[in-house]
């Protein structure tokens, strides 16, 4: 009914492999805890949210996509509401551990992968390319869907609006690009892997204009919404692996 820091730790760098990913910030054990866990949370990001959660739930140790430390915020004093994050973690010696992009691209627990399987897309290959590492997933859906039914489809899968630039939203789509969460400028990686359409979970003004222009069909679901499915896989992963409790800690982010 326990494991060990370090096992949970071992595995999670087998599994992910985060020494492979250039990223933001560090992959990762990022606040270290209690050396011994009886009960995992899961949640998309470290918020003050998920981090009461993580302690309403007795939790040892919380793993999620979104950790804490990211370079583009810079060296950040423990005050105000980084503090309401990281100070119940530590004071209750909660592990916390952060998966970025290795959790991104994944070909079997990734968040592209996981939203894969649940729109019924098939033949998955890494796509995308960051820095020589694939952030993303590609395939072809099992019945081919009109633009206009695969948003209906990916608004059911994700309970989620889900925004459409489309040159036609009659014409039917096969093929799939998938990297989730805030890659709206990589629908060009689909249109040079000559792809029909492109999911991810942000749009900006310009791509809405320049996908459908270039004779894409991009569907933007949001980025939290896209992002819940391969921590919940991971999750299940793990409760499959070790005989401790896990938890997921949902949120209503509407991003």
């Amino acid at each position: 009914m326990t494991i060990q820091r370090n096992e949970l730790t071992t595995f999670f760098d087998a599994l992910l492999e985060p020494a492979r990913y250039p990223d933001y910030g560090p992959n990762g054990l990022q606040i270290e805890g209690s050396d011994t866990i009886e009960k995992i949370a899961f949640a998309v990001s470290a918020t003050a949210q998920s981090a009461q959660a993580a302690v309403d739930q007795q939790a040892q140790a919380l793993v999620v996509h979104h950790g804490l430390f990211w370079t583009f915020h810079g060296a950040r004093t423990l005050t105000g509401p980084f503090a309401r994050r990281v100070f119940p973690l530590v004071r209750h010696r909660i592990n916390l551990y952060g998966y970025h992009l290795p959790l991104d691209g994944h070909l079997e627990v990734g968040n592209a992968a996981a939203l894969a399987h649940r729109i019924e897309l098939d033949k998955l290959t890494p796509f995308g390319d960051y820095q020589g590492v694939s952030t993303g997933i590609q395939g072809i859906l099992t019945l081919p869907l009109t633009a206009k039914e695969l948003k209906q489809r990916l608004e059911q899968v994700l309970e989620h609006p889900v925004m459409l630039a489309s040159p036609d939203p009659r014409e039917r789509i096969h093929s799939i690009g998938i990297i989730t969460g805030g890659a709206n400028g990589e629908w060009r990686q689909a249109l040079l892997a000559g792809l029909d359409a492109y999911i991810t979970g942000e749009m900006s003004e310009h791509d809405w204009h320049e996908s459908q222009e270039a004779g894409i069909h991009m569907f933007a679901g949001g980025h939290h919404a896209t992002e819940q499915f391969g921590i919940q896989d991971l999750m299940a992963r793990v409760a499959a692996t070790f005989d401790v409790e896990c938890v997921y800690l949902p949120c209503d982010n509407p991003a």
